[in-house]
């Protein structure tokens, strides 16, 4: 009897074993892009242990920390007033004795319509809270692929919530090379979240998004740990993808109201 391949997404074979460590370009430093940084610290010293090139962060928020980040967002009350992105970097790398680098601007293109400086890098991850952000980032990346194999631009993982749930969507920036196997149904290509869930993001700009002016206020759009748990399950995914060379599933939806999740195959 003719069973059904599983369909699996192989890594690109450069971000196994780079000989330089992989750019990572993290957009936001909020809630959850805050609590990411941690993770990609975790995971940064972990690859060198297993004798990996480790990862190369690049930050970028605009924004200022305010008392209302404090509890829910990874900021200490003597930041406040400090860039985010720059309060961050510093302590992870005086942390962590890296290099990792700042931006105290948002990631879009300029007035003549240019990609932002410093933008190229291999996997993007966004921790947005706008849906116009995301569409922005998708267009940047549609326009930013270069042939250097060090920075090419490969991946692109995004995360979003709500106040109880969330969700977190890997996507290839183009088709990956997929080697032959006689196991699986191999996907070279998976789709940007703005192509997937257009109509869904353009409802959610409908929606309030103005700044919380207390913690209070924050958590009656955000729960407490609805960040933090998609943080750590969405690098999760990014480890496994860069350890086990492979992953069947791109992603996943998350209700942390009532403790259930729901993962999202590569095809």
């Amino acid at each position: 009897m003719k069973t059904e391949k599983t369909k699996m997404h192989f890594t690109d074979p450069y971000l196994i074993s780079p000989t330089n460590p992989i750019t990572v370009n993290l957009i936001g430093a909020g809630g959850t892009g805050s609590k990411v940084l941690t993770a990609l610290m975790e995971m940064n010293h972990s690859l060198t242990a297993l004798g990996h090139a480790g990862l190369c962060v690049r930050l970028w928020d605009d924004d200022i920390v305010s008392n209302a980040n404090l509890g829910r967002q990874r900021f200490a009350p003597s930041e406040v007033g400090l860039y985010k992105s720059v309060a961050l970097i510093n302590r992870a790398n005086r942390f962590m004795g890296t290099n990792w680098k700042a931006e105290n601007v948002k990631f879009e293109k300029d007035a003549l319509g240019r990609n932002p400086q410093n933008a190229k890098s291999s996997i993007y991850i966004s921790c947005t809270d706008s849906a116009e952000s995301r569409f922005e980032i998708a267009e940047i990346l549609k326009q930013s692929n270069s042939r250097y194999q060090r920075d090419e631009a490969k991946y692109w993982m995004d995360f979003g919530n709500s106040q109880h749930t969330g969700q977190v969507i890997l996507s290839t920036i183009g088709e990956i090379a997929q080697p032959r196997s006689e196991k699986f149904e191999t996907v070279e290509y998976l789709p940007f979240v703005t192509d997937e869930f257009a109509e869904l993001l353009r409802e959610a700009e409908l929606t309030d998004d103005t700044p919380s002016c207390s913690l209070a206020e924050a958590l009656e759009k955000q729960d407490l740990y609805i960040n933090s748990t998609l943080a750590q399950m969405g690098c999760s995914l990014l480890w496994n993808l860069l350890r086990s060379g492979m992953t069947e599933n791109r992603g996943f939806f998350l209700n942390l109201r009532d403790f259930r999740s729901q993962p999202i195959s590569v095809g």
